[in-house]
Parts: structure tokens; C-alpha cells; sequence
């Protein structure tokens, strides 16, 4: 006689088991200092002196051509400037401008605004 567990797990099949793989056999793991995301490849290509084109973009990433300009999007979107320049050949590149902060600048023009904004402080408060 059987009963409904009997016949529901003789349906079954067992499951099969996976086999472990030893940690040696793993593939190693390039530090987090050396591997460098596809996005970080952009910005690099885009800090050199002579920018990037979108073709160097794309060999680059293998984005397509949309996706590059989605992502330089993204870096003007986040506060960084871009700027495109015309090549010699009629091909443009794209660049990021790095700015200074006024105060390393200009360091002598910071201090002299800072003199006198405070003399002409006084004058108006004594008025």
C-alpha cells in the first residue's frame, strides 16, 4: 500500500549535488589598485592634453556610439566641464578642462580683494 509522500518522492528525482572547486583552482583576481573600469578609461583618455575622439572612446570600450555620448552626458551632468575641439583632418576631440580654485590662482589677487573688501566695509559703516 502507498501512501501520497511515497509516490511524491518517488516523482522526484534527487537533486544533484554541486561539486566544489578548490581555491586554487580559482582564476586570480587582479587587485583593486590595478583594475580599471571602463568609465575610468573614458576619464583617462579624456584628461591627456589632446583629448579623445569618439572613435578612440569606442576602440576603447567597445561602446557604441550612443553610449559614449550618454556618458559624456553624465560627466557634464556631475559637474565636470567638456570641451570639443576641431583636429587637424576636420575631426573633433573631446576634453576635460581641469579649473584651479581661485585661491591657487590667483593667491595675490585674493589677498588684495580681502584688504580692501574689508576698508571699504568700514567706510560704509560708519556712513
Amino acid at each position: 500500500m502507498t501512501t501520497e509522500n511515497d509516490t511524491a518522492t518517488a516523482a522526484k528525482p534527487p537533486r544533484a549535488r554541486r561539486a566544489k572547486t578548490p581555491a586554487s583552482a580559482s582564476v586570480p583576481v587582479a587587485p583593486a589598485s590595478l583594475a580599471t573600469s571602463k568609465s575610468d578609461t573614458v576619464i583617462k583618455l579624456l584628461l591627456r592634453a589632446k583629448g579623445a575622439t569618439p572613435l578612440e572612446l569606442i576602440a576603447a570600450t567597445d561602446w557604441q556610439a550612443h553610449s559614449v555620448r550618454a556618458f559624456l552626458s553624465g560627466l557634464r551632468k556631475k559637474g565636470r566641464t567638456i570641451v570639443r575641439e576641431a583636429r587637424k583632418g576636420g575631426e573633433f576631440a573631446y576634453r576635460i578642462v581641469v579649473a584651479l580654485p581661485p585661491a591657487a590662482a590667483h593667491p595675490a589677487e585674493s589677498q588684495l580683494g580681502s584688504t580692501m573688501g574689508d576698508a571699504t566695509s568700514n567706510d560704509t559703516a560708519r556712513a
